[in-house]
């Protein structure tokens, strides 16, 4: 999870990069920050909460410069303190330098030992810190961006897109299989990198393409240029971005997310039919499943549950307290399209299944006679360590259950999870060009002692071409 947003544009950045991170709010709540560049300092401007909360039209007035970076947080690495959050901004041999990142290092320990073993001090306990060690510890031999990122590529394992903006140059880079998004788009005035293409439509720009994985993007003034640093044999897209993460009107590695979902749907239909009365999503993550699921079985759609807008998304609050505490304030019955009814009940995944629990009795409190459950992902059952805060097999319910068990234990009428296949072929890619560790165990890398398939990557070079030729073409 997390966002981040990288602009480069000429006629100032602030509010822009404001409104970027607002597009971006769904992949982190914790904390939201913005740097900017005027060619001379940085102005900065960072804290907890949202990103309506934490920047006025007076603090993004005082972000001069037009170029910047901004994220927004969702905590995987490092504890909630003031000194996590991001933008990174450090000062070297007289560069201005700033930095975001979206992703999760699997040898983040390891690599901080070696650091600290050479005398070097940290100011924060997350994994990005050290994304701008490797950075600023290749540019004391080489002044070549192209030489840092390289360098990033061969030492840093796990997941990482990143933006660093370089006094007025933004940089961005995505890890060699991709497992997090990261999209390049045009705007009248500049362009913009960003995890999502949801932001660059929030500033009316043109979607140009996904960054490729293993590939370096440098914007300068209203030039594009990239190189292809690194390349694997595979990519390992996370699927869970297709079934919960993005919003489902970003497109997400050449697929438009809304359609992934409705096939989701279709499918859940075709494995797992159900004479009901109503399809009804838990919203919002829920909703294009749901649609999906009513079109094929021709049961009509109806909204059993309202959500209130101003709650923001329980799988990523904090701990399972606030999650759980959250449930019945964000959500709300329509008892009178539920009271009597037979309901498919369709949602995006189950994890702990304690929220699943509670909206299960929810509807069954306003009147619901059976609530048959359909999930958009299958069964989790291991851990994530790329990016998501699944840390442990034991919190995961699906783990070592069966669907009947889990079935009983959330108080459905029945239960159905997408097969992987399915869900692979809803998704457009082929199984070897995604990661679905969560689901069956197997990672695309080697982490600690889990089991894993690498995929092999080669470092390569390659010249710089413009990235805007073809586009421009198309004008």
């Amino acid at each position: 999870m997390c966002g981040i947003v990288g602009i480069a544009d000429a006629g100032g950045v602030s509010f822009p990069l404001y409104y970027a991170l607002y597009a971006l709010q769904h992949r982190g709540q914790e904390s939201a920050g913005i740097t900017t560049f005027d060619g001379v300092s940085l102005y900065k401007y960072k804290d907890n909460g949202l990103v309506a909360e934490v920047f006025n039209a007076d603090i993004l007035s005082g972000l001069k410069g037009n170029v910047g970076v901004g994220h927004v947080r969702y905590p995987t690495t490092g504890a909630k303190i003031p000194e996590n959050i991001q933008p990174f901004n450090f000062t070297f041999q007289q560069k201005k330098i700033s930095l975001v990142h979206n992703g999760n290092l699997t040898n983040t320990q390891a690599l901080r030992r070696e650091f600290e073993e050479r005398g070097q001090i940290f100011c924060t306990t997350t994994d990005t810190e050290i994304i701008g060690n490797i950075i600023v510890d290749e540019l004391r031999h080489s002044s070549s961006m192209q030489d840092a990122v390289l360098a990033c590529m061969k030492k840093l394992e796990g997941s990482y897109s990143v933006i660093v903006m370089v006094d007025d140059r933004i940089h961005a880079f995505r890890d060699p299989l991709g497992i997090r998004p990261l999209c390049l788009g045009k705007m009248h005035e500049g362009h913009i990198v960003c995890s999502e293409s949801v932001a660059i439509d929030a500033l009316n720009g043109e979607f140009i393409r996904d960054v490729k994985p293993g590939e370096l993007i440098t914007i300068f003034q209203d030039e594009v240029k990239s190189v292809q640093i690194a390349q694997a044999s595979g990519s390992a897209f996370c699927v869970f971005e297709y079934i919960y993460f993005a919003r489902p009107d970003s497109v997400i590695d050449g697929k438009l997310v809304y359609d992934v979902r409705r096939r989701i749907g279709k499918s859940l239909h075709l494995e797992a039919p159900v004479d009901a009365d109503i399809v009804s999503p838990v919203p919002d993550s829920g909703t294009a499943h749901a649609t999906g699921y009513s079109e094929s079985s021709g049961i009509p759609f109806r909204e059993g549950l309202i959500k209130n807008r101003y709650m923001g998304r329980t799988f990523i609050m904090p701990n399972q307290k606030a999650r759980e505490n959250a449930v019945r304030i964000k959500l709300n019955p329509v008892k009178k399209h539920l009271n009597g009814k037979s309901v498919v009940l369709v949602d995006d995944s189950i994890v702990r299944g304690t929220t699943s629990r509670r909206i299960i009795d929810i509807v069954k409190d306003a009147g619901a006679r059976e609530v048959h459950i359909r999930v958009g992902s299958p069964a989790i059952k291991a851990p994530c360590y790329l990016g998501v805060d699944m840390p442990t097999r034991e919190e995961l319910i699906a783990h070592n259950r069966t669907c009947d068990d889990v079935c009983e234990k959330i108080g459905a009428t029945s239960l159905h999870h997408i097969s992987i296949d399915s869900l692979i072929r809803a998704t457009g890619h082929c199984a070897d060009d995604l990661c679905i560790g969560c689901l069956t165990g197997e990672y695309p890398l080697k982490i600690n002692k889990e089991k894993a398939c690498p995929r092999h990557i080669d470092f390569i070079s390659g010249s710089y071409q413009v990235d805007l030729d073809e586009f421009e073409k198309k004008e």
